[in-house]
C-alpha cells in the first residue's frame, strides 16, 4: 500500500507526532553525545574508517523494508515494549557515562534506535525492522580488550598462512611469532597487518549482501560466514607477495606495495570473491537464477517512504519517551564532574634502586617510541634487580594509566606472542596465603619460551588496590569503580626471570615469589589503592 493510496490518514498530515519524534531524537543526541563522540574518534582509525557509511546504509535498508509495511497511523496498544527498551537503553547509557567508558554509551545508542522504531510502529510491526538496526553494530569500535586479542589472533593466522604461501613458492622463510625471517631481512607482521581494516568493512558488506540476497537461507549463512576467512586469506596473500618483493627487490619496493594494497584495493578483491561465491552457489542450486535476479536492488520510492515520518502518531508512549529522554539529558549536567578527580601518587622516577636485599642492575630501560605508542601508559618503569645469592636477575615492569576508559592496559597474553615468545604454560592462582595477605591476590603465572630460552613470568592488574589476574575482570572492575567513585586509573605489574640451563622451574618461581613479597610494600606509593 502506498502513501498516496491511503486516504484514511490524510487528516493526520499536520499531527504532532513528528514534533515529538524530533524532540526525542535531539534529546537522545544530547544524552548519548559521549558515545557519538567516541564513534567520531574511532572512525578516524583505518580499521573503522567505514563507520560513517553504516548509518546511511542502515537507513536505506530500513526504507526498503518500509515499502512492505502499510501505513498504520493511529492508536496502538503494543507501543509500550518500545518504551521499556528505551528505558533500558538510557540505563545502559547512564552506566557508560558514570563509568566514563564512552564506548558503552555508543552501544546503548543502538538500543535507543531500536526502541524508537518499536514506539513509532508498535511491537507487531516494529520488530520486523531488526535487520537495519542490527547492521548499526558494524559502526561500533570493538572494546580494546577484544580488539587487541582479535588483532593478535589474526596476525598469527595471517603470518602462518603468509609463510605457508612463501614456502609454496620455494622462498626460504622462518616464522618467529609475528616476525617473518627471510634470512637477509626480517618482516614484522604488525597490528596494521592483522586484516582488521579489511575485515570490518567486508563483514558489513556481506551482511547487506545477505539481507538483499533472495536465495536460500543457507546461501545467506554461507555469505555471512565466508566474509572473515576470505579477508584473512587475502591479507595472507598480500603478506606473502610482500615477502617475495622484499626478498627480490628490497624493502623499498615493499613499502610501495603495502601502501597500494592497503584499504580499498583488498576490500574490492574480497567483494569480487564474495560475488563469485554467490554466483557459484546459484549455479549449483536446482532453481537456476542469475546473480542479478538473486539480489533485490530496487531503489524506487525510497523518498516516498522517508516522507511517511509525517504519519508518526503522537502516542502517549512517544510523548513519554521524548519527555524521559529530555529530562535525563538536561538533568545530566547537574551531576558532579567525575573527571575532576585527581590521584595523588609518586612518579616511577622515584622508584627505589634497592628493595630489601634486591639491588638494581644498570639503568632503567627506556622503551622504543613505537612500543611506548602502543603501550599508551602515563607512567612506566622497567628495571632489573638481583640478589647476591641468585645467579639470575628479576625484571620488574609496571605501567600506570590515569584513565583507562579510552584504552588502557594490554595483557601480556597479547604482547608476548607478538614478540616471538610462545606461552608454554599459564595458570591463574591466588597467592594471598603465600604472601600472608587477607585480601585476594590473583596473579598469572606463565612460562614462555623462544627457541631454547625459557623464562617465568608473573603478572597481574592493579585496579584500585585489587590484584586481578583476568583482563576482562579488570575491565568490569574499571566500570564499577568509574560508577562508584569516578576513578578510572589502573596499572599492570609484570615480573620476569630467566630459567637458567638445568634450573628447576620451582627455583625460578621461588625467586619471583621473593620479589613479589618484597615489592608489595613499595607499590602503593606508585599505584594508589583505595
Amino acid at each position: 500500500m502506498s502513501v498516496a493510496q491511503d486516504t484514511s490518514t490524510s487528516s493526520l498530515t499536520s499531527n504532532w507526532g513528528p514534533f515529538w519524534l524530533v524532540i526525542a531524537a535531539l534529546a537522545a543526541g544530547l544524552f548519548f553525545l559521549d558515545g557519538l563522540d567516541a564513534l567520531a574518534r574511532a572512525w578516524q582509525k583505518p580499521e573503522y574508517s567505514h563507520g560513517p557509511l553504516i548509518p546511511i546504509l542502515s537507513l536505506l535498508l530500513f526504507l526498503r523494508q518500509l515499502r512492505e509495511v502499510p501505513v498504520e497511523p493511529g492508536p496502538k496498544n503494543d507501543r509500550w515494549p518500545g518504551v521499556a527498551l528505551l528505558i533500558f537503553a538510557l540505563f545502559c547509557g547512564a552506566l557508560g557515562k558514570l563509568a566514563g567508558i564512552s564506548d558503552v554509551v555508543a552501544y546503548a545508542t543502538i538500543l535507543w534506535v531500536g526502541s524508537i522504531l518499536l514506539i513509532s510502529f508498535g511491537w507487531n510491526t516494529g520488530k520486523h525492522f531488526w535487520p537495519p538496526v542490527l547492521h548499526l553494530v558494524y559502526m561500533l569500535p570493538l572494546p580494546d580488550v577484544f580488539y587487541y586479542k582479535l588483532s593478535t589472533y589474526l596476525q598469527f593466522i595471517s603470518s602462518e598462512l603468509g609463510v605457508w604461501f612463501l614456502r609454496l613458492m620455494d622462498v626460504p622463510v622462518f616464522l618467529e611469532g609475528n616476525i617473518i625471517d627471510l634470512g637477509v631481512m626480517k618482516l614484522h607482521v604488525a597490528e596494521a597487518c592483522s586484516g582488521l581494516r579489511y575485515l570490518f568493512p567486508i563483514l558489513s558488506f556481506s551482511y547487506i549482501f545477505a539481507v538483499l540476497y533472495k536465495g536460500p537461507v543457507w546461501h545467506k549463512a554461507v555469505l555471512l560466514i565466508s566474509a572473515a576467512p576470505i579477508t584473512v586469506l587475502m591479507n595472507s596473500v598480500r603478506i606473502a607477495v610482500g615477502g617475495v618483493l622484499a626478498q627480490e627487490f628490497g624493502t623499498e619496493w615493499l613499502a610501495g606495495f603495502s601502501h597500494f594494497f592497503e584499504g580499498w584495493v583488498i576490500f574490492l578483491i574480497c567483494v569480487i570473491i564474495l560475488f563469485g561465491l554467490a554466483r557459484l552457489m546459484l549455479f549449483l542450486h536446482p532453481q537456476k537464477m542469475s546473480l542479478v535476479e538473486a539480489l533485490d536492488l530496487e531503489t524506487d520510492g525510497l523518498m516516498v517512504q522517508a516522507l511517511r515520518l509525517r504519519y508518526v502518531w503522537p502516542s502517549p508512549a512517544l510523548i513519554t519517551s521524548a519527555l524521559i529522554t529530555s529530562a535525563l539529558a538536561l538533568g545530566w549536567f547537574a551531576l558532579p564532574d567525575w573527571d575532576a578527580i585527581r590521584i595523588d601518587r609518586e612518579s616511577f622516577a622515584s622508584f627505589p634502586r634497592q628493595i630489601a636485599d634486591w639491588q638494581q642492575i644498570g639503568a632503567p630501560e627506556t622503551l622504543s617510541p613505537d612500543v611506548e605508542k602502543a603501550l599508551q601508559a602515563d607512567d612506566y618503569r622497567s628495571v632489573r634487580f638481583a640478589r647476591p645469592e641468585d645467579a639470575q636477575t628479576v625484571s620488574v615492569f609496571s605501567a600506570w594509566y590515569a584513565d583507562q576508559s579510552a584504552g588502557g592496559i594490554h595483557s601480556p597474553e597479547v604482547c608476548l606472542p607478538g614478540g616471538g615468545w610462545e606461552i608454554a604454560w599459564l595458570e591463574r592462582v591466588n597467592i594471598a596465603g603465600d604472601m600472608g595477605l587477607a585480601q585476594p591476590f590473583n596473579i598469572n603465572k606463565a612460562i614462555i619460551q623462544k627457541g631454547e630460552t625459557r623464562m617465568m613470568v608473573y603478572y597481574w592488574f592493579e585496579q584500585k588496590g585489587r590484584k586481578v589476574a583476568w583482563d576482562f575482570g579488570a575491565k568490569m572492575l574499571l566500570m564499577y569503580d568509574g560508577i562508584a567513585t569516578g576513578r578510572k586509573d589502573g596499572a599492570i605489574v609484570r615480573l620476569t626471570t630467566l630459567i637458567g640451563p638445568g634450573e628447576p622451574d620451582a627455583a625460578a618461581a621461588k625467586r619471583l615469589d621473593a620479589m613479589v613479597r618484597d615489592l608489595i610494600p613499595e607499590l602503593p606509593r606508585f599505584i594508589p589503592g583505595s
